[in-house]
């Protein structure tokens, strides 16, 4: 599975983990339409199981080259809320923007004048939002091209719908030859997968020509026949399945009769289950994406489901196509395909258990979410960076069941408010926001809770150059804390208070709020977001009121905790912050020493803001060198980068001044043309590129890679 990250010009295309078989006209009439220059759009349409999702991605990997700033793939297969299209493709897309802009015109500034090729899968559920989007981007991004997948089209005058059929089945054609069949060549595909020593021959031409015939050239159908073959024989599963769609003909009479097809085979998959199979399938279900083991064995078991047996029973349901497996370097994850999910969904509403397992489904990520928050703080914070990314559609449909359901709105402020480093730290502070904004209005009445969510969304403000909304929110937190009896709360929004200040350049303001909350934190209350992040700040605020020893110091202390506890991801500011410091004191060697490995340890976070900030800083040390060309292109990959990210240096007088000063004395060092000429070489740079000219070591960054 494709997760955000920096933006690559060669796109996040998945790969394709079986062979395409057929469709050759088709491929060909996509060709030539996404080749016209006055196609924008193009919607690829059928039944659902006919292919549209993987002929989208065969397409896709053939024209790769001929998209000069990449072919770009958002899934929406798993989205349930329709205010969330726009951050869902602007994260495929690589986007972080973390300031307060919209989301169309994050978007369309980010796509401006590039030549790419957006692929949006699965859009039926969601199709008036896709709509609208659809026609903003294609409005003002001249050299976009969109390809979408949908049961139905967009209704876009200016859409070219194509019809994804499906594949030809024997005797469409009656002079071609029964082996030349796309049908029957995917079903041959499928079934040497599973029984290597398959041979279709003049023994079983006839039998898989029937079945194919039978499954009328659906290809998740026959895929589904094809994994038969590791018990049965062509014959029997043919004849198994006349009987399954004879008992189904009276009975589903109103089905369009493709419809009725792919239901009749997955149906009849679902009857050679087992019963603990079946039932396990349904639970499934409720997982929006992948998931693990351990989330499986939490959310499915119990009533005649136990835990032990949770293992076996999805290897078995691996052996039969119902779940696909996947290896990643934290384990394997599992994940159904969205027909056969909701073909589970289904039986899980006929068993009544749906509300159930739901519950069960949230109440395991937010004891994930608490998790990650206690355990942030220490050691393994790479570990849950990488885990909560995995978990993204699920923590999604957790919060959204918590907003879409009676009684339940308390709970998805407790959820949210935990995630708070994943909001801040992992690069999703939009997201967090928008969820928080709702959450907070579902819950107006003061509490601990609200409370909590209130420091959390003030902490967000700060990072998306919202000063105002951050200070709105604080002295909210600090009011109704006042009201509630939350002393912590108070001294979180004191912080928040603190950071506001330092960002609107009110250093006497900074200095105080930041100490008050120093020293309360000191007497044992949190590190982050808390202890830690207060003593960066304020030893910021020093630095730039010329007290760098003392910055020096207290950010000394800081990394001693830092290294103490195994915290990275605040020792990467601290270096940050500590370059800043020596820089102004004038020890440049110390300073481009410790920005360096402020800049390393981000490679291991999603931390854009922060990766920035060292560009920033490892620019000001390239000038105080002498390095102007250097110093230029740096200015140019952070300015450019920014514009992509958010509003440059937070638009905030703090930061401004340092920067301008840099400009200054680099355009006085090598002349203004030779400024421009080199900072617009460093302007085309993409972060990951950036990163490695201002660590120019060679290397390639590794979280900027998909």
């Amino acid at each position: 599975m494709a997760t955000p990250s920096g933006w690559r010009r060669d796109g996040n295309l998945p790969n394709e983990l079986n062979s395409f078989v057929g469709r050759t006209k088709l491929l060909i009439t996509l060709q030539q339409r996404l080749r016209n220059p006055e196609t924008r759009l193009v919607t690829l349409t059928g039944v659902g199981g006919v292919g549209k999702s993987r002929t989208a991605l065969r397409i896709a990997h053939l024209e790769q080259n001929q998209f000069k700033d990449g072919v770009w793939f958002a899934d929406l297969a798993r989205l349930q809320d329709a205010g969330m299209v726009r951050h869902t493709i602007a994260s495929a897309l690589g986007i972080a923007d973390q300031s307060s802009r919209s989301e169309s015109d994050t978007l369309t500034d980010w796509v401006g004048e590039r030549h790419i090729l957006l692929i949006i899968d699965t859009c039926e559920h969601l199709l008036e939002a896709c709509t609208s989007l659809i026609d903003v981007l294609l409005d003002r991004a001249p050299n976009l091209r969109i390809l979408a997948t949908s049961r139905q089209s967009m209704q876009l005058p200016y859409e070219q719908v194509v019809n994804v059929p499906p594949l030809a089945v024997p005797g469409d054609d009656p002079t071609e030859s029964l082996f030349s069949n796309e049908s029957i060549q995917l079903f041959t595909a499928r079934a040497r997968a599973v029984v290597p020593d398959f041979v279709l021959d003049e023994q079983t031409i006839g039998s898989v020509a029937e079945l194919c015939q039978r499954l009328d050239g659906i290809p998740l159908a026959i895929e589904l026949a094809a994994v038969r073959l590791r018990a049965l024989s062509v014959v029997q599963i043919l004849t198994l399945l006349a009987d399954r769609f004879s008992l189904l003909s009276g009975a589903s009479r109103t089905a369009l009769p493709r419809h009725q097809t792919l239901r009749a085979a997955i149906g009849w998959s679902h009857e050679l289950c087992e019963p603990a199979e079946r039932l396990l399938w349904a639970r499934l279900s409720v997982f929006a994406g992948d998931f693990e083991l351990d989330a499986a064995r939490y959310v499915c078991s119990g009533d005649n489901l136990p835990a032990e047996n949770i293992l076996d029973l999805i290897s078995s349901l691996v052996e039969k196509s119902i779940l696909l497996s996947d290896g990643t370097p934290s384990g394997h994850r599992y994940r159904l395909i969205d027909t056969l999910r909701k073909y589970g969904e289904e039986w899980l509403e006929k068993l009544e258990d749906t509300d159930r397992i739901q519950k069960r489904h949230r109440d395991y990520y937010l004891q994930l979410a608490e998790r990650g928050e206690q355990a942030w703080s220490g050691p393994r914070q790479v570990y849950w960076f990488m885990r909560t990314r995995l978990e993204q559609n699920n923590l999604r449909s957790a919060i959204n069941y918590c907003l879409s359901t009676p009684g339940e709105a308390k709970i998805a402020l407790d959820l949210l408010s935990s995630l708070w480093f994943m909001w801040v730290a992992c690069g999703f502070s939009r997201e967090g926001k928008l969820y928080l904004e709702r959450a907070l209005a579902a819950n107006p009445k003061p509490s601990k809770e609200r409370c909590k969510a209130l420091w959390v969304i003030s902490y967000i403000c700060s990072h998306q150059d919202d000063t105002h909304g951050a200070i709105q929110h604080a002295e909210k937190c600090s009011s109704e804390a006042l009201q509630v009896g939350d002393s912590a709360a108070v001294i979180l929004a004191t912080k928040m208070l603190g950071t506001a200040a330092s960002l609107q350049g009110d250093l006497r303001k900074a200095t105080a709020l930041l100490g008050v909350a120093i020293e309360f934190h000191r007497g044992g209350g949190e590190l982050n977001p808390g202890l830690l992040p207060a003593i960066v700040e304020l030893s910021f605020v020093l630095t730039a009121q010329n007290e760098t020893a003392e910055a020096e110091q207290l950010l000394q202390d800081c990394l001693n905790v830092c290294l103490q506890r195994g915290e990275l991801w605040l020792r990467s500011y601290v270096y940050w912050a500590m370059s800043e410091a020596q820089l102004k004191s004038g020890h440049i060697t110390e300073a481009a020493t410790n920005a360096r490995e402020g800049l390393r340890i981000k490679l291991h976070f999603h931390d854009v803001i922060g990766t920035l900030m060292c560009l920033e800083a490892m620019a000001r040390i390239a000038v105080a060198e002498e390095q102007a060309v250097h110093a230029a292109r740096l200015h140019g990959a952070s300015e450019g980068n920014w514009r992509l990210f958010g509003l440059p240096l937070f638009g905030s007088p703090f930061f401004e001044e340092g920067h301008k000063q840099g400009v200054k004395e680099c355009k006085r060092m090598i002349g203004d043309s030779a400024y421009q000429i080199h900072f617009q070489e460093g302007f085309q740079l993409s972060l990951e590129e950036a990163t490695t000219l201002a660590l120019d070591d060679g290397t390639t960054p590794g979280p900027f890679r998909k």
